[in-house]
This record gives C-alpha cells, structure tokens and sequence, in this order.
C-alpha cells in the first residue's frame, strides 16, 4: 500500500503544475454583450423606426424609441450578466473533494490541490477530478459517456488509465494522478463544450410565446389605428408613426429579463436556504412538486450514528459514548466482551468508513453508518491498526445493492456485513442465524438500523464474491436519530397536499418506526419491501400512490420504476438520491434531488436541486420558493396586462368616436409609463418572498396566463384603471368648458391629459399592491414583507412629480401639471382600483365557497 506524497512534495508538485482546475471559460467582452442587447432583431426593428421618426420630423418620438430600446437592452445585458455569474457562484458551492492518501493517512481534500503522483482512492459514486492510473482494483467498473458517448460502464484494470470527468460506477481502486487541469483530456472537451449554444429551457419557450401573442396583439392595435388616422385626416406617414408608437408602447420588451430576475432570485433564495439549484428552470419546476419520494438516512434523520447495542450468539452489549469520541465502553461479561471485539473488527475490515487523526483531533471519512462501526472497534479495545497489518487486504467488495451486503478478504479470512435478512441467510448455524434475525427485528422495532457481521475462514479470492457457509459474529444496532424540525417540514407537506413517500434501503420495521416517530406514517402505514412491488408499472403506480408509503430494502431499479409510475399517474415527482444507482431515478424524477454533504458526484450531477445540508426540511423550503415565483411571474404578468388596458383604452375610444372624444394620453406618455414608472414595482413583484399560505392547498402551476388572470387583468384591474384615468381625464375637460365634438385649447388638454396621466400611475401603484395576493385585499396585507416595492412605488411617485412637475419633460410628453381638482380625481384612481379588486376577490371567495369555483 502505498504512503502517498508527503506534504513537502505537494507543495513543491503543485508550485509546478498549478492547480487542478479547467481553464477558465474566456468570456466574452462586456461591452459586446451589451452590443448584442442593443442588435437583436426585435431592436433592430426599433432602431429603424427611430430612424423613420427622425425622418419625419418627429425628434421627441424617435429619443423615446431609442430610450426604449436602451433601457431595455440594459436591464437583459444585466440580467444575462448576473444570471451568467450567478451559476459560476452556485458550482463553487458544490461539494469537490477527493480522497487522497498523504503523509500515510487518508484525507479529503479539495480538487483543486491535487497533484500529479498523488495517490487518489475511488469507490463506487465518486467522480474522477483528475487523469489516473490505476494501481489496485476490485471490480471497478467506469462511467465514460462524458467522454465517449458509450453508456455501458467499461471495466478497468490495473494500469489502464481513467480520465477526468468520468464516474466509477462499480467497485474501488487505488489510483495515482498523471495528469491535472489544462492538461487532462477533459479540458480539451471542454474547451469544444464552450462552443456549444444551451437550448431555451420550456419556461422560456412558454414565456416567448406569451411575447408573441402579446406583440401581435399590439401590432394589430397599431393597424387599425393607422387605418382610423387615415380616416380621420391624417396623412400616411404621419398615421404610421403613430401607430408605430402605440405598437413599440405596447410591446413588453422587458418582460422575459423580468422573469429571468424572478427566477434568478429564487435561486438565490434557495441558495441561502442550503438548497443549490444546477438549472434555473427548475425553481419553477419546483413549484409544481406533488409528490416526494424521501430517503431517510440524513435526509428525515441527522446522520449522525452511533452504535448503541450488539448482540452475539454469548449475549447482548450495551455500547455507551457519544458522536466520534473514542472514549466509552462495552457494557458486557468478558465472554460476550470477546465476542464483540472481533465483531467489530470484522465489521471494520468490511468498511471502508474511517475515522482519522486531524489537526489534533479526529475526522470522519466516509459513510456514517461505517465510520460509526470504526468508533465501536475503538470503544470495544480492538487495535485495528496492528491487526490490519497483519491481514493485508487481498480483494475488497465494495456494498452491492442486490446482495445487500459488502465485504473485504484479508488474508485468507472473508469478512462481510450486511442487511440481516441477507447475511444470516448465508450462515451456517440455522440456531444462531434465527436468534439474530429475531435479534434483529427488536432492534428494528425500536427504529435502530441493523447490520449483521460474519466471517469465513480459509476462503480463496475466487470463492469470495459468492460465498457462503459464513460464521455468525452478531448484530448491531445504530441510532441515527431524526432530525429536530423534521415532523414540523412533514406537517407542512400535508397542508400543501404534497403527499409522501419514504423510500429506504432500510430493513421495515425500523423505517416504519422512523416514519411514526416523526409523522410521515400514521398508525397502520402502508410497509412494502422492493421484492413485493408489483411487476408492470400500472400496478406499482396504483400501489405506491398513497401518501405515507414506506417502501423498504428498495434497489435502485425499483427506485426508477416507482418514479416512472407515479408520473404516469399525473403527479409531478420530487425523488431523493444519493448513490451513484440513484442517477436514473433521479434524471426520470421531474425533480431530482441529490445530497450535497453524503451524496455521490454522480447523483449529484443527475440531479436539479443539491441539498448542502441534506435536509428533508430544506427540500420543503425549495418548493415553498418555488411556488412563490410562480406566483411573482404571474403577478407581474397580471400588473403589466392591467397597464396595457389602461394604455390602450384612450386610443378606442379616441378611434371608435372618430375623434370626437380627445385622445387622453400620447405615445410619449406611455412609453414614460412602460419604462418609467411601471418597470421598478414589476420588478419588485418579481421579488416577493412567500407567504404564509404559499404552503397551503395544491399547487397551482401550469399556464402563466389563464382564464382567470384574464378576467382579473381585462375585467376588474383594467377596467377600474380605465374608468379613473378616462374619468378623471371628462371631468378635467367639462371643468374647463368642454363639449361634445368639440377641439379643447391646448392648455385644457395638456392639464387634462396629465390628469389621466396621474390617474394611471396612481391606479399602477394601486394595482401593485393588489397584485401581491390573488385572494386577500391588498389593505391586509403587510407592506413591510415586501420593502423593495415600498422603493420603489416611492421612486414612481418621484418620477410622476418629475414628468409632470419638470416643464421641459411635461411639454415633451405632451401632458402638464393638473389643478388641484384633477390630481384629487386622479387621486380616485386608488380607491377605485382597490375597491373593485377587493369586490372581485370577495365575490370569489363566495363562489369558492359555494363550489362554484376552483379553490386556486
């Protein structure tokens, strides 16, 4: 067995080939990536109708363009840019380590510290970070699609060479580095994988396409209005660049940067609830989940073993001490004593968990459950080091999720440990194989885990992977208590009708008393073992699909095959996984979730969302994130919508009169409406955090813009703003002396123009407060939640002062300064849209509850 590098030598090998990282992605120029905001076609477009403007005399109209154009090339530039850095931040997060012998120990230690020479130990699930050779192997077995596109796992031998990017899949191996960063054969993929193009995620697709139906609804409105123009006297170029105004007002430009700063800061959100989002579509995925399918160890439990009982065919031990401390004892005669320390050590010998000297104290490596059978040797007095020396190990076999077992033949002794059901299935003696299984079964009662440990001797490396006829040692039983607040994250579950399943590699009965203990089951759950699932799907489905499901000693197969049916049966799956078997279950999951702290490169790489902290609450949390973007891309959906019909109604009424009715409100207006007063409350709508009913009843997810976000946005909200604005805008003119048919002075229109004008950016400001619930008038809710939509409104109210206060601007834009009585008018517009959005909730929530109406 190799010793590995000393420390000296790695510092020296790493001052000469640097660290173990890709190089670095060269980006292009910021300036360019603005340039390209500012050329796309749609811009293009603009830039020419800007040009068209400046043609025809219309200076004021082309600079709005042209602002149009800017602003919203701008916030996209921004957004690409922070989304762009936002991912590079979320991948340093990732867990990147490997396990390296140094100095004679075994140690993690960060990638990027590796060094060619260095001696490098892989088993099943781990990622390689480096070009290797191999020196030692025990079935390895290599994922290298990465690399070759072949998706069956190659076996490796000693002296072939595995390269960076790839995952073992099977068995472990000692390995040395040969070569690391720009000089592995990853880098020069990686550098071809940067030309690739990402294509648009399905919720850009759908967002595109509310764009299109949006932007040829404006088209059209501009088409027809040149048509009157042209009717009421206007010349041709003179109605086109009319209706080319009312056109570029009335695009949402800004509307998919917008969605993409929603989902962004979800992400973000999630990130600081320990849960890392690898693909930013999937904060709205997440939003949808109905069903989840947990693990339990560290998931629902801490993670954090400690074996508490033994038993032997001599008796049964009581082990006392906490965490990874080596201090504690057996509490047993000396017979039963004996019987335990080579227990221990043989269930030592199986493990590949260790615990390990650091910086003066002690660090576990590994799985848990195995590091926590290293601490039982320790506490039982067994000196593994002498012993292991002398039984160098021959062949190891890593846990094989069909055999339940794993196994290590040191010398010629075979020692293995395993689920009890399979192991005692393998010894000799039928008397103590049936007193440790009903051994077994108390502990399990009692939501212990179980492991049983045997041995072989005179065993040859041939006979090894399959053999039998094993000495019984005894049982152990390992309390992994669950996590404190995970009953409270189940609870929640159930108020948002989110059913669950717990899914385990576990024996029954003791994740059947996990599940009682923290709520998941209730007093008679559904318990099924993976050899009891049904064979076709249709009747997994119809078997799985009840919450409190406990399904235990499931393979990774049957992990598959239960995602795959549920999402058969219409739900939206949210699996957890850890092992590198997990990846398919995960990739068929609608979301696949993977553990960041214990979990395997692979899974990790399979999955949508990483768990830093391996919390079943932090899954909860992320789809509370995810429901409530959902909900802000809708609210700012309904606020823009609800703007566009206040914007359009003067230009109707203005045609359908013929005239007769004065047009309210210009096109400079508007376009100081879309990218002056409007743009920040969207945003801030954007940024909503959940409520406390987010969790409460189904999802409601699906198409952003509904029946029901219609009737609210062109039934209530935009007609309430609409009546204010054209309202308040008669009453100005009648005040002033104006009738019927009849061409207002240009002082009358100018100030009754800024009083539609106020009227609209109030009732925007109204309507932004309303947007932040679909069911609860906006005076109950707590404005404080939500303190960048106070900014911002504040910022709105600013900028109407400014565009009606300042003369330059006001004349620019076509309105004035309005008499005391029309800012008081416009002023209505807030009750107005307030009243008649807390009426329509009302009137609602009476059809709800009658049954008229769909709940959400």
């Amino acid at each position: 067995m190799a010793t590995g590098l000393t420390t000296s030598e790695v510092t020296r090998k790493r001052a000469m080939s640097g660290p173990n990282t890709l190089p670095a992605a060269r980006r292009p120029p910021v300036a360019l990536l603005l340039v390209r905001q500012l050329t796309h076609f749609f811009a293009l477009l603009l830039w020419a109708a800007a040009l068209l403007a400046v043609l025809a005399g219309m200076p004021e109209l082309s600079v709005a363009i042209i602002i149009v154009i800017v602003v919203n090339g701008v916030f996209a530039f921004v957004q690409e840019y922070r989304a762009d850095r936002s991912v590079d931040r979320l991948r340093d997060l990732m867990p990147a380590t490997a396990v390296v012998r140094r100095d004679g120990h075994r140690r993690s230690v960060p990638v990027a510290d590796l060094v060619p020479g260095d001696v490098v130990l892989l088993e099943a699930g781990d990622r390689v970070s480096a070009d290797l050779r191999v020196v030692s192997a025990a079935a390895l077995a290599a994922d290298e699609s990465l690399l070759t596109g072949e998706s069956v796992p190659r076996q490796v031998t000693v002296g072939e060479d595995l390269f960076a990017g790839t995952f073992v899949v099977e068995g472990a191996a000692e390995t040395v580095v040969t070569a690391t960063g720009g000089r592995t054969r990853l880098a020069d993929i990686a550098a071809m994988t940067r030309q690739a193009h990402r294509p648009p995620s399905p919720l850009a697709v759908r967002l595109s396409r509310v764009v299109r139906v949006v932007a040829v609804t404006a088209v059209a409105a501009g088409v027809v209005l040149f048509g009157v123009g042209l009717m009421l006297g206007l010349t041709p170029l003179q109605g086109f660049l009319f209706a080319l105004g009312v056109t570029v007002a009335l695009v949402p430009e800004g509307l998919l940067p917008t969605v993409t700063l929603a989902l962004a800061y979800g992400a973000h959100a999630m990130a600081r609830r320990n849960a890392l989002v690898r693909r930013l579509e999937a904060v709205e995925t997440l939003g949808s989940v109905t069903f989840i399918c947990t693990d339990k160890t560290g998931t629902l439990t801490c993670n954090q073993m400690t074996v508490i009982q033994v038993w032997t065919p001599n008796g049964t031990a009581r082990v006392t001490g906490e965490g990874y401390e080596q201090h504690g004892h057996v509490d047993a005669p000396p017979a039963v004593a004996a019987q335990v320390r080579e227990l221990a050590y043989a269930a030592f010998r199986a493990s590949r968990g260790r615990l390990t000297p650091y910086e003066g104290g002690w660090q576990p490596h590994g799985d848990p459950m195995e590091v926590a059978l290293h601490v039982l040797a320790l506490r039982a007095g067994v000196d593994v080091d002498a012993r292991a020396q002398s039984e160098p190990e021959q062949l190891w076999m890593p846990f094989d999720p069909r055999r339940l077992r794993a196994a290590s033949l040191a010398g010629t002794t075979l020692y293995v440990k395993g689920a009890p059901e399979q192991v005692l299935a393998d010894c000799r003696d039928e008397d103590a194989a049936q007193a440790g299984l009903q051994a077994a079964h108390a502990m399990a009662d009692r939501g212990l885990r179980v492991l049983a440990v045997a041995r072989r001797r005179d065993t040859a490396p041939a006979a090894a992977a399959t053999a039998a006829e094993l000495d019984l040692l005894g049982v152990v039983g390992l309390l992994d208590p669950p996590r404190p607040d995970v009953g409270d994250a189940i609870a929640a579950c159930r108020r948002a009708h989110i059913d669950l399943a717990m899914i385990t590699g576990d024996h029954p009965a003791t994740a059947k008393a996990l599940a009682a203990q923290v709520g998941l089951c209730g007093p008679d759950p559904l318990v099924v073992t993976g050899a009891q699932l049904p064979a076709t799907d249709a009747a997994l489905g119809a078997l799985v699909d009840h919450d409190g499901v406990i399904i235990a000693r499931v393979t990774p197969e049957q992990k598959l095959r239960i995602a795959r049916a549920l999402r058969a049966r219409g739900h939206a799956v949210a699996m957890t996984g850890d092992g590198v078997n997990d990846a398919p279950a995960l990739r068929e999951a609608d979301i696949g979730i993977a553990m960041g702290a214990s979990g395997s490169d692979v899974a990790r790489e399979a999955a949508d969302l990483v768990l830093l902290d391996d919390h079943f609450a932090t899954i909860v949390a992320a789809i509370e994130t995810g429901r409530s973007t959902f909900a802000n891309i809708r609210r700012f959906l309904t606020y823009h919508l609800t703007d566009n019909v206040a914007e359009l109604a003067p230009f109707a009424v203005w045609a359908l009169t013929g005239g007769s009715f004065p047009l309210a409100i210009g096109v400079l207006q508007i376009l100081a409406l879309d990218i002056g007063t409007d743009l920040l409350p969207a945003l801030a709508l954007g940024a909503e955090p959940p409520n406390p009913r987010t969790l409460t009843g189904r999802a409601r997810t699906g198409q952003l813009i509904d029946r029901r976000l219609l009737v609210r946005a062109f039934g209530v909200l935009g007609p309430a703003e609409v009546i204010a604005s054209l309202g308040a805008f008669t009453a100005v003119l009648l005040a002033g002396g104006w009738r019927w048919g009849d061409t207002p002075s240009a002082g009358l229109l100018a100030a009754a123009s800024g009083t539609a004008f106020a009227a609209i950016v109030l009732g925007q400001l109204a309507n932004a407060f309303a947007c932040r619930s679909g069911t609860r008038p906006a005076l109950l809710l707590d404005p404080r939640r939500n303190p960048l939509l106070l900014s911002a409104v504040a910022i709105e109210l600013v900028l109407l002062c400014a565009f009606l206060g300042v003369p330059a601007i006001a004349a620019t834009l076509g309105g004035s300064w309005p008499p005391p009585a029309g800012w008081a008018l416009a002023a209505l517009a807030i009750p107005v849209l307030l009243a008649a959005d807390t009426l329509h909730k009302a009137v609602r929530a009476r059809r709800i509850t009658s049954g008229t109406a769909a709940p959400r």
